[in-house]
């Protein structure tokens, strides 16, 4: 299968991807992350292989792209191994100013994320992602559970389609939160791209959630970090657009997961009305200004 002479493999079995993810060792000693795919992704992961290229090359901090390659049960793509502990267990424990500038510094790397563009055949944005938020419109209205406050999601949401007219695009990580974020020798990595995909840069932020609920001043560094303390107002309510759809779609997708996860996703739409005073005011309670 590889290059490398792999003399050791343990299962990892964290995340939600139908990949087959494994901590590696080669013969030199060196460890790795190994990624098994379905043959039926190979295109897909071939171009996320060369997306991972591309970002690396931009010194982003990062899970680094090793080898892509076809084995007996599907294609792998091998990564450097990030020796630390989970973003989402350490964040919580820091002091006010250190979360604060971990934020920063994923907000920073999340904008050079962004300078890679999409491919020119990109179809427009505006068109794509209304066909999503109807989409997502209709499986609240056809799931059996509600919540207090949906009405006021979706008028938001029927209210600022024109947000999405002229939108830039450009490549996204797919699904960017603390969850996917490591702290190594005191910096922050970004790992798991098998989300990635290309559309509106600030659509990145609409797992922004998972983040606040860890550490509103460690998101609140996250925006700082991208925009450079200069956030804009059409950001604000673009973001609180993102955060409706998704809140809409969270419910029926977490019914086949079962009650509990049914149950966080409800506490989220919970806490996003309350952020925005029922879609009220599109600068969320959480985030905190000044500078900490």
């Amino acid at each position: 299968m590889s290059q490398l002479n792999l003399i050791s493999k343990e299962p990892i079995n964290k995340g939600w991807s139908c990949d087959k993810k494994y901590c590696v060792t080669a013969d030199d000693g060196v460890t790795y992350f190994l990624r098994i795919a379905p043959e039926e992704e190979s295109a897909n992961r071939a171009e996320m292989f060369r997306m991972m290229q591309q970002l690396a090359a931009l010194d982003i901090s990062m899970c680094k792209p090793v080898e892509f390659g076809k084995c007996d049960q599907g294609v792998y793509i091998i990564e450097t191994w990030v020796d630390g502990r989970n973003a989402e267990e350490v964040i919580p424990n820091l002091t006010n100013s250190e979360k604060y500038d971990f934020g920063l510094e994923a907000g920073r790397m999340l904008k050079a994320i962004h300078s890679i563009s999409a491919p020119e055949n990109q179809s427009d944005w505006e068109t794509r992602f209304n066909e999503k938020m109807d989409s997502k419109i209709k499986m609240y209205k056809d799931c059996p559970i509600k919540f207090d406050g949906a009405e006021d999601i979706i008028d938001y949401i029927e209210s600022n389609r024109q947000l999405l007219v002229n939108k830039p695009q450009t490549f996204h990580h797919g699904d960017f939160h603390i969850g996917n974020m490591m702290i190594e020798n005191n910096k922050i990595v970004i790992i798991d791209f098998n989300r990635y995909d290309f559309g509106d840069p600030w659509e990145e932020f609409n797992r922004i959630v998972w983040c606040v609920q860890a550490s509103p001043i460690f998101a609140s560094g996250i925006i700082d970090g991208y925009f450079d303390n200069e956030v804009p107002m059409e950001f604000w309510k673009l973001l609180a657009l993102y955060i409706c759809s998704n809140i809409l779609s969270s419910i029926p997708w977490a019914i086949s997961y079962g009650g509990s996860e049914v149950q966080t996703m409800l506490n989220q739409a919970e806490d996003v009305l309350n952020w925005y005073d029922n879609m009220r005011n599109p600068i969320p309670t959480w985030y905190i200004k000044e500078k900490i």
